[in-house]
């Protein structure tokens, strides 16, 4: 990885923390974007004092100009990524008459066009020198649809879509396309996002154990290594998807009577 230049967006904390600090561990220089500069530079200071190389690039993704030119400023001073890692993710896990318009399209700008906007700036770079690699971070939801976060299922539906997309695409061009989907991971996602916690359909954990953020940067890290297109954590989602596939209404009413049980026990 000593040669590699990696960004990673929602890097300030998280999945996003974790795996800056995989790649920086690794010998990769490591672009951090984030809205928190605070908490960025932080992850910065942590990657060079373990040895490795990482610039911050403080940034708001919902703000689409903002977001080109900083990608226009990566681009001028430093170079075309190697591997842009889009794993930011914003919105609360609500039913429709609780989600407000302006959460909904929230949502939409973060992670599907922040994903959009930053990938649209460097791969025709990467097409052109003929490699590079794109990494798109979703959850379950963007197979799986329960009650009371429609808007938040939505969103990460249109992001799986997009990379599944661009995996057609970019066939043949030498950029790489995987596409990580994670289960629940133990992050300030849940403090961030208020009332969504008891939205989250009962699972056993047996089978679907609660991952660490550095055990969702590992499954990243190693996908990418492995030139997967699809990367599942925990495993149990594989055959939880293909049910879907096959069986849509009895997996629907295991998934509504999974999120009633959820509710009930955070009442």
């Amino acid at each position: 990885m000593a040669a590699k230049l990696v960004l990673v967006t929602g890097a300030s904390s998280g999945i996003g923390e974790a795996t800056a600090l995989r790649y920086g561990a690794a010998g990769a220089h490591v672009l951090l974007l984030a809205r928190n500069a605070e908490r960025l530079y932080g992850v910065a200071h942590a990657i060079r004092a373990g040895g490795g190389t990482a610039t911050a690039f403080p940034l708001d993704l919902q703000v689409s100009e903002a977001t080109r030119d900083t990608a226009a400023r990566i681009e001028a001073e430093i170079g075309t990524p190697d591997l842009l890692i889009n794993n930011a993710g914003a919105g609360r896990w609500l039913p429709l008459t609780e989600t407000s318009p302006e959460e909904a399209r929230a949502m939409i700008d973060v992670p599907y066009l922040a994903a959009f906007n930053l990938t649209r700036a460097f791969t025709p770079a990467m097409i052109a020198r003929g490699a590079g690699g794109l990494v798109f971070v979703t959850s379950p939801a963007s197979y799986l649809a329960w009650p009371n976060a429609s808007a938040y299922i939505a969103a990460r539906r249109a992001l799986a879509g997009f990379a599944e997309a661009l995996q057609s695409e970019l066939k043949g061009t030498g950029v790489a396309v995987t596409l990580v989907v994670l289960g629940n991971v133990d992050t300030p996602y849940w403090e961030h996002n208020p009332d969504s916690l008891k939205n989250v359909p009962h699972a056993d954990p047996r089978l679907m154990p609660t991952l660490t953020p550095k055990q969702a940067a590992d499954a990243i890290f190693e996908g990418v290594a492995q030139k997967k297109l699809f990367v599942v954590k925990p495993a149990a989602y594989r055959a939880l998807f293909v049910l879907n596939a096959l069986f849509p209404k009895t997996v629907a009413s295991q998934l509504r009577k999974a999120s009633k049980k959820a509710r009930a026990a955070s009442d």
